[in-house]
């Protein structure tokens, strides 16, 4: 669904909600064997690497097209030939920017991951502001924390929900948690995967906070005193809760990000999988507060197990 969403008129943005995002266009983007462990959204065919590259590509230029149509600042980077990263797609795992000019450097589960790191990236900030903060030397010692992948972060009330896994270490969730002044909300998610609960490895799949409203899928929350805290906090800060179930979840409804265009609208950008099993109701509470934007990328989630949300880096 490619068409432009009809705006409205805005209020005044706050700093905490991003109008510029980054995305890296693939060149050899492909099923990766290393995250492939433990990340059960991926899945592997017959089709051949080239044909999931050209799928891939145009499903990423078609949506730059449309977050320019809706008034977004797209920054974008050309993946590089070589090194090998087949997940260079989904940058918001290796860096995240903040508001105060910090740019942290996350530690990488997978080690072809870790090639993504680039320092063109700095170009596209304001170099004078740009406090480097970097944890990605914790690799050597087998400690993961993967940017916003495994931290949904709500920026207004300084606040990170993650979803602990074997690519979120609790240890370093605690050390960013001081170094950013963030409040820490940790518990586990699972996904039922031939019969066995298995954890889910990134909090963004299961859950997105906006500034008014969240995405949760509770039932994913097996303990009932994790499942009770992030719902009593994220109700503390006046966030409207659409509850989305592990059926959604295999959609990707989880894997969205609220941003802001240059008319100062808010946008919620999902994938079209992701938008076609919203139910009319949740469909309505959504709309209250966003504009929905819904792109088609069925082949980079298929083989990427990742979607709209973690294509998009947002930058401050």
């Amino acid at each position: 669904m490619n068409s432009v969403a009809v705006f409205h008129k805005g209020e005044e943005m706050k700093s905490y909600i991003t109008g510029k995002v980054l995305m890296i266009r693939p060149v050899h983007f492909a099923y990766n064997e290393e995250t492939a462990v433990n990340n059960y959204y991926q899945k592997k065919d017959l089709k051949s690497p080239k044909e999931i590259q050209e799928e891939a590509l145009k499903e990423f230029d078609t949506m730059v097209e449309v977050l320019r149509k809706n008034k977004v600042e797209v920054k974008v980077l050309e993946d590089r030939l070589q090194p090998y990263t087949p997940d260079s797609i989904f940058p918001n795992n290796w860096f995240s920017s903040h508001e105060n000019g910090t740019v942290v450097l996350y530690p990488m589960f997978a080690e072809n991951r870790r090639l993504e790191r680039r320092e063109e990236i700095y170009e596209l900030l304001d170099e004078n502001q740009v406090n480097i903060l970097d944890y990605s030397k914790l690799e050597e010692e087998e400690v993961y924390l993967e940017g916003t992948g495994s931290l949904v972060l709500d920026r207004k009330n300084r606040k990170v929900y993650c979803s602990l896994s074997q690519r979120a270490d609790e240890r370093l969730l605690d050390i960013f948690c001081q170094d950013l002044a963030y409040e820490k909300i940790a518990f586990h998610s699972y996904q039922t995967v031939q019969g066995k609960r298995k954890e889910i490895y990134h909090t963004n799949v299961m859950m997105s906070v906006g500034e008014k409203f969240a995405l949760l899928c509770a039932e994913a929350i097996d303990k009932r005193e994790e499942r009770e805290r992030v719902i009593a906090s994220l109700e503390e800060d006046g966030k409207e809760i659409i509850f989305i179930t592990e059926e959604q979840v295999e959609h990707f409804l989880g894997n969205a990000l609220e941003i802001r265009n240059a008319e100062g609208v808010h946008l919620c950008v999902m994938s079209l999988s992701a938008y076609q099993i919203l139910t009319e109701e949740q469909k309505q509470i959504l709309e209250k507060y966003v504009v929905i934007v819904p792109v088609r990328v069925s082949t980079i989630e298929k083989y990427g197990g990742g979607s709209a949300r973690c294509m998009l880096e947002e930058l401050y």
